[in-house]
């Protein structure tokens, strides 16, 4: 497999093309065994079978979940089971053409070692009624990562010179894997105490924001008779203007955290990673608040020598506030567009690549196919690659994988203008320019043979593991290059 890197705001593999990655989030946070009285991080229904179907799919990258607390249980001390374990899938990934990028997860600082957590004697609270409302309420969470920010020192030695001593011990492992995407430092920074007070800013603009639009409540109140209100005042609500008014008052602070503090860790952790290896994107997230439109300020990483880190990416992430919530099905596109529109703003600041790291979030059942399809379109027309959360068991067959699994390009030689699937019309398009010859050629995924092409260039046709889902090679001349793949016949009126 080629390494990947970047150039300019594009991946590209070893012959200069341009990449598209089709993914998915493949992470198991463990759980509390009662018959052992510890975390058990190994018990998964996951096997090579999975990954052939992934690559059947048209899976072409994994944001694969590493959880610290299951490396270094004690200080200084890697769980080489656990590392070897994990890695086997990842050998299992390569197999099948998958690249991997290694996520070091955490959710309300859960996945970081106990010796880690310092929370200055607070207790942590029990959810009520999402699993997040720890990042807004609960102080032993807040000071946490206040600690882990501030470096604080256990056992001898900071925080975050524990965290980077990880990271370069994980890269020494995994740098030589042909596989290798990249290094996802750490899953969804969280400011701390800065960040309860973001909330309540966001709760009482909130609350302002939506009262100001009393006609608009009233009427999605009148047609409640047969309706769910919530979804009535949901569907009323989705709008791009009401979620900047509302998440705009907690901006300052999130550009305070995202410059003070983000920007200092990823260059530690960078220049950790970069002692072991010059191997792998360095991938790197906005704070957990950005991921509801707030802007992201971190600026790109610069080292010491005054070199510009050039193999990194952003990776934001995008739900709506319907999220893990049993109105999820009613998530809006305005909504989750404005949040991605601040994101597209970050890339144009930045000049790099952008893998959207998390979106979706529906689970076997959920039936929110157009807001799906929505965001993958949406994707698709900035061309930015997307890891989709996440792999459930049984979640290869239904629905939403048929949504994920849709022709794209994954290897462009020159640069990409435009690519579309035409989910009405079932048609597949693909243009794109070559400033000079070349024997590279551009490789599309598709998941069922088509049933006409239509391009002036030359192409030859693959089947991926004997499936249905093939790779389509298509020769590439000099200027600009087209071609069609249709899955349904032409209608002539």
């Amino acid at each position: 497999m080629d390494r990947i890197t970047v150039k300019g705001t594009a991946f590209v593999d070893e012959s200069g093309r341009e990449c598209i990655f089709n993914g998915i989030n493949l992470v198991n946070k463990g759980y509390f065994d009662e018959n052992t009285g510890k975390m058990n991080y190994t018990d998964v229904n996951w096997n090579e079978d999975m990954f052939r179907r992934f690559s059947e799919k048209g899976i072409n990258l994994l944001r694969f979940g590493l959880v610290w607390k299951a490396i270094e249980p004690k200080p200084g001390v890697y769980d080489e089971a656990y590392l070897d374990f994990m890695e086997s899938f990842v050998d299992m990934a390569c197999k099948y053409g998958i690249y991997v990028y290694l996520d070091v997860h955490q959710d309300c600082f859960h996945g970081m070692p106990d010796w880690a957590t310092v929370t200055d004697s607070y207790k942590r609270r029990k959810p009520v009624i999402i699993w997040a409302e720890g990042y807004f309420i609960d102080k032993a969470v807040h000071r946490a990562f206040d600690n882990f920010w501030a470096n604080t020192p256990v056992a001898g030695k900071g925080l975050q010179d524990w965290f980077a001593d990880m990271w370069k011990h994980v890269a020494e492992r995994f740098k030589d894997k042909e596989n290798l995407f990249g290094f996802d430092i750490l899953n969804e920074p969280f400011p701390g105490t800065s960040g309860g007070k973001v909330f309540k800013k966001i709760i009482k603009s909130g609350t302002k924001a939506v009262l100001s639009r009393k006609k608009v409540l009233f009427g999605a109140l009148k047609n409640i008779t047969k309706n769910d209100p919530v979804k009535e005042i949901l569907s009323a609500l989705d709008d791009k203007t009401l979620v900047r008014e509302v998440t705009s008052s907690g901006d300052i602070i999130i550009k305070n955290f995202d410059v003070d503090k983000y920007y200092p860790f990823m260059k530690k952790m960078s220049e950790a990673i970069r002692e072991v290896t010059d191997k792998g994107i360095i991938v790197m997230e906005a704070c957990y608040y950005s991921n509801s439109s707030i802007p992201s300020s971190t600026p790109r990483i610069r080292y010491d020598d005054n070199s510009l880190e050039e193999n990194i990416c952003f990776a934001p992430h995008g739900y709506d506030i319907t999220v893990d919530s049993v109105y999820t099905n009613t998530a809006g596109n305005n909504r989750v567009d404005s949040i991605f529109d601040e994101h597209a703003k970050t890339q144009t600041r930045l000049g790099i690549p952008v893998i959207v790291g998390e979106w979706g979030g529906m689970y076997p059942g959920s039936d929110s196919y157009p807001h799906l399809e929505h965001l993958l379109e949406y994707f698709d027309n900035k061309h930015w690659s997307q890891t989709y959360w996440c792999y459930v068991d049984g979640l290869l067959d239904e629905k939403i994988m048929d949504i994920i699994n849709r022709p794209y390009p994954v290897a462009v030689p020159g640069k990409i203008i435009k690519y579309h699937y035409n989910r009405v019309s079932d048609t597949f398009s693909l243009s794109f320019r070559c400033d000079s010859s070349t024997r590279k050629k551009a490789v599309i995924y598709s998941p069922v043979m088509p049933i006409e092409i239509v391009s002036k260039c030359k192409y030859d046709i693959k089947q991926i593991n004997g499936s249905s889902s093939v790779h389509i090679t298509v020769g590439a001349g000099k200027g600009e290059n087209y071609i069609e793949l249709r899955y349904a016949p032409i209608i002539k009126e």
